[in-house]
């Protein structure tokens, strides 16, 4: 991530320091392949081998071919199970012998290889690793500080960089007219972890005689609250982590050590590019920061990814579609029931995935509204993770199938357990479809109406039986249709 493929970390590096060098300069030591070629052509010889193939040989055959140097290593048939192969490798003055598989990459374990020779340098590199730093791997990431890691300390500048950008941010998000005249109190973000809805039994008798907030006091709390929603730098963010094949030499960005092996070295973070030991991700905690130089579309990323990415509460897609669609005019009849040109929505999709914000949705470019509808909901569709998060599911089901005078509770309470950018996500589109709601007798899409086509979308079942899923659809669009009914208790302006 800190340097390019071909180079080496800590020439030039703002903090050379971090990067140990130990493990490096031990790779550099493990012995050489050397392959040992069979002098004659043995019968059944696979298109996949070549001269190292010595046919079907015995151990101690194979284990005098090899005594000449650590490194040398060849392939035999095993006398015991015609048709199935040992690789048969020098190290440390002691043969060792492997079942050798191939599927179109050779094999011994997890890792493929495209070359026998790949997979021999390969495993003697681990097997040296093994023998001359067990101990110092097996520490490397529990003495490890995270907050004087290569990541932490390279990102540090971006995070405050990112915090100020949002503080500016919410800034201009203040409320307008006769309530900003109130000047709010000013509470700082940070302090704020729960804001009660209301006064309860428990907590008046905790608190003896009950004494009635100042009116602007309690704004004040609302707003602090509505701003640290609003901050995508307080968005916990989980890295997704794959084993990734690192080309020339890469270090850990967590403990600071080199990632030896050829191949899988370790792993890399698909959002922001986190090098690691496998071992050493695993302490890793939330604080991933996106990047768009690995995030680089907008469908199908997940929404605290995008807000993370973009340094923005609101996906750019939906910003976009929502101000387009208004601005034309809510009064379009069969507004995101009528299906737009696939086509064009499409074309509008990969305009999106590749230029983002700079995508030309106008209707001089597309003319049918309902070609803009058809994209946000497309957005919707693809994310991963639906905006009414897999974890709050039952809980929105739960509440639907509530009597009327519980449903709402129950809702509140789903509400208040979605991740910040799913709430934020949720809110702006609910009250975008109540605003179209209010002219349904012009575009005929009532509140019902609406919850019928977004229910599907905005709610999807973790549960992979279809019969469940099926049952569970109406009371999804009850939750749609009581979100958009009742979006003005349920979400703080």
């Amino acid at each position: 991530m800190y340097a390019a493929d071909d180079e080496e970390p800590g020439f030039g590096d703002p903090f050379p320091h971090l990067w140990k060098s130990y493990l490096y300069q031990l790779q550099q030591q493990a012995p050489t392949p050397r392959r040992i070629m069979c002098q004659y052509d043995p019968p059944n010889r696979p298109f996949f081998y070549g001269r190292e193939f010595h046919g079907m040989v015995s151990r101690e055959e194979a284990d005098a071919q090899l005594s000449e140097c650590d490194g040398c290593y060849l392939v035999r048939e095993s006398q015991r199970a015609p048709g199935s192969y040992t690789l048969s490798m020098r190290f440390n003055d002691v043969t060792k012998n492997y079942r050798l598989f191939y599927d179109g990459h050779h094999y011994v374990g997890d890792k493929r290889f495209e070359t026998l020779q790949e997979l021999v340098a390969d495993g003697l590199i681990t097997l040296y690793m093994e023998t001359h730093a067990a101990d110092y791997i097996a520490v490397m990431a529990n003495e490890s500080d995270y907050e004087e890691s290569p990541y932490f300390k390279l990102n540090s500048q971006l995070r405050r960089s990112r915090t100020q950008d949002s503080i500016h941010s919410n800034k201009s998000l203040q409320l307008s007219g006769k309530a900003a005249e109130l000047e709010p109190v000013e509470i700082p973000v940070d302090d704020i972890d729960f804001l009660p809805d209301r006064e309860t039994p428990e907590t008046s008798s905790q608190q003896g005689d009950y004494e009635t907030p100042h009116p602007d006091a309690v704004r004040g709390l609302e707003e602090a609250l509505e701003r640290k929603r609003l901050d995508v730098h307080h968005y916990e963010k989980a890295h997704q982590f794959k084993v990734h094949t690192f080309r020339g030499p890469h270090w850990c960005d967590f403990c600071g050590n080199f990632l030896w092996g050829l191949i899988a070295q370790g792993v890399r973070c698909q959002d922001c590019g986190f090098n690691a030991h496998k071992k050493c991700s695993e302490k890793i905690p939330n604080d991933c920061l996106p990047n768009t130089k690995y995030v680089q579309r907008m469908f199908g990323v997940d929404l605290t990814t995008l807000a993370k990415a973009h340094n923005r509460p609101l996906p750019i897609v939906m910003e976009k579609c929502i101000k387009e669609v208004e601005a034309r005019g809510l009064d379009a009849e069969g507004l995101f029931r009528v299906s737009g040109f696939n086509d064009d929505i499409e074309a509008i999709k990969a305009s999106f995935d590749k230029d983002g914000e700079n995508t030309d949705i106008s209707r001089d470019a597309y003319e049918d509204t309902n070609t803009v509808c058809g994209v946000l909901k497309l957005f919707f569709r693809l994310l991963p993770i639906p905006i009414i998060t897999f974890d709050t599911y039952d809980t929105f089901i739960q509440a639907a199938k509530e009597s009327e005078d519980l449903q709402l509770e129950g809702i509140k309470d789903g509400i208040s357990k979605l991740p910040p950018a799913h709430y934020q996500t949720l809110k702006n589109l609910i009250q975008h479809l109540y605003r179209v709601s209010q002219l349904s007798h012009k575009n005929l899409m009532t509140m019902e109406n609406l919850a019928m086509v977004f229910g599907p979308t905005l709610m999807r079942s973790p549960d992979s039986d279809p019969m469940t899923s099926l049952h569970n659809a109406k009371f999804g669009q009850i939750v749609v249709e009581l979100l958009i009914r009742h979006q003005a208790q349920l979400f703080r302006k």
